[in-house]
Order: C-alpha cells, then structure tokens, then sequence
C-alpha cells in the first residue's frame, strides 16, 4: 500500500492543509484514511484534506511526502484525478 501527501500550504479555515491520496485505488486511499482517524467528511472528489497538525502523523504511518505537483500528476496517472465541476459516479 502507498498513499502519498503533500505539503500542508494550503489555506482554509483558519488552517493549512494537505492532500492525501492513493496511486492505486480509492478503497486503498480509504483504507489508510480510516487506520489514521480521519473522518469519511475530509473526503473531496478524489483526496482526503489533511490539517497540518496531522501531517507528521501521516507521515509515522506510511505516507509517502511528495510535492502538490507529484499529487496531480500520480492521480491523473492512475485515472484517479476528479476535477471540480465534473460529475463524477461513485
């Protein structure tokens, strides 16, 4: 199992976050999402939004630290990527 994250820089509520996914599945992504305590509500389209202060964790627990550039770019690679605007089926 890989999932990958990338660094906490973007703003939002009063927080910096990061994006976790998967290169694989959706289900490996949830997989992994569940172990940390995230909750199902910071699931978006196609990543889960991780608040900075649980970056480290992430980290202790297998995520592979990549840039925000390498988190599109393995997405679209594995036909995972889900743009805003587009519907999508579940």
């Amino acid at each position: 199992m890989t999932v990958y994250i990338d660094p906490p820089v973007w703003p939002g509520h009063g927080r910096m976050w990061s994006h976790l996914i998967s290169d694989v599945s959706y289900a490996e992504l949830h997989r992994f999402a569940a172990e940390l305590g995230v909750p199902s509500r910071a699931f978006e389209r196609d990543h889960y939004d991780i608040p900075s202060h649980r970056y480290a964790d992430a980290v202790r627990a297998g995520a592979v630290e990549v840039s925000s550039r390498e988190v599109v770019r393995l997405l679209n690679e594995a036909g995972l990527r889900r743009p805003k605007g587009r519907t999508q089926s579940r």
